[in-house]
């Protein structure tokens, strides 16, 4: 179908935007599709500018906006998902100011349910410098500092390593940031929770887990992202019942990349997609 059709859909009908600095987002629209099986999805990659983790909130923040106004005009989206930890601390509160009408929905690093889930009350939380160096991750941080103690490591180049699918590089970087945290298990004084604060990790929980061990608990937000998304949508009656759902994916730059890890990491069948480089969005 294509972007004129999608734009030209009006109601239940109309897809849902899904975007990330890279492939990391794929993990969230996984969730999506299980809990919105006949919904329609538009996935952005912003390839051309990924990892968000290593750049600046400002350089962050104008594309977020700049990919949301393409989803918005292009695509005529219902609802946009941010399945980026760095996006949504940078700039969701300007999406929301913006377009105060659409459901804009973002990913955090999933700390309440980890402090619900943990024993020990010993909480790792990895995830990108600019994630945990955001304003709004220390307000979260804080409001939970009396129920546990959070262990906090910011992963420079993990989501990088995992976006080229590194796997040597990704060993190291595990070896590294997991073997700073100290010991983990279920033990008094152990860490028995790992928050996996940024949307890349999720493909990676074997190597996170030799380092962990089975007793630890994993954390994520694709499932209650995608709770989330089904509640907006269903009080506002926006909600797909009846669609054959489907998948249009995007990427402002290597196409290719994106439709190797499509078929890496996506659950299912891409039952219609285009994989194609959306050249006016490498800048903004």
């Amino acid at each position: 179908m294509s972007a004129l059709a999608v734009a030209g859909a009006s109601g239940a009908d109309r897809p849902i935007g899904v975007f990330d600095s890279g492939v990391g987002g794929l993990s969230v629209l996984n969730a999506l599709r299980a809990e919105l099986p006949h919904e329609r999805f538009v996935y952005f990659a912003d390839t051309a500018h990924a990892p968000y983790g290593e750049r600046g909130d400002a350089f962050v923040a104008r594309r977020t906006t700049a990919i949301a106004r393409h989803l918005i005009d292009e695509h005529g989206i219902k609802a946009l998902v941010v399945a980026c930890n760095t996006a949504t601390a940078a700039a969701i509160h300007e999406l929301r100011a913006a377009y105060p009408a659409l459901p804009v929905i973002g990913v955090e690093p999933a700390l309440k349910p980890a402090v619900a889930l943990s024993k020990t009350r010993h909480i790792a939380v990895i995830a990108t410098r600019v994630t945990l160096e955001s304003r709004k991750f220390d307000v979260l941080r804080g409001s939970l500092a009396a129920q546990a103690h959070f262990h906090i490591v910011p992963c420079d180049g993990l989501a990088g390593a995992i976006e080229r699918a590194d796997s040597v590089r990704i060993a190291t970087l595990c070896e590294k940031y997991l073997g700073a945290v100290g010991a983990f298990g279920d033990q008094p004084g152990q860490v028995d929770t790992l928050v996996l604060g940024c949307t890349h990790y999720p493909f990676i929980t074997g190597e996170l887990r030799r380092w962990t061990g089975d007793a630890v608990r994993f954390i994520d937000t694709g499932a209650p992202v995608a709770q989330q998304t089904r509640r907006l949508l269903q009080n506002a009656g926006q909600l797909d019942t009846e669609g054959a759902g489907g998948v249009l994916m995007l990427s402002s730059a290597a196409p290719e990349a994106l439709d190797a890890a499509t078929a890496r990491w996506l659950d299912g069948s891409v039952d219609r997609a285009i994989r194609a480089w959306a050249a006016d969005m490498t800048a903004a």
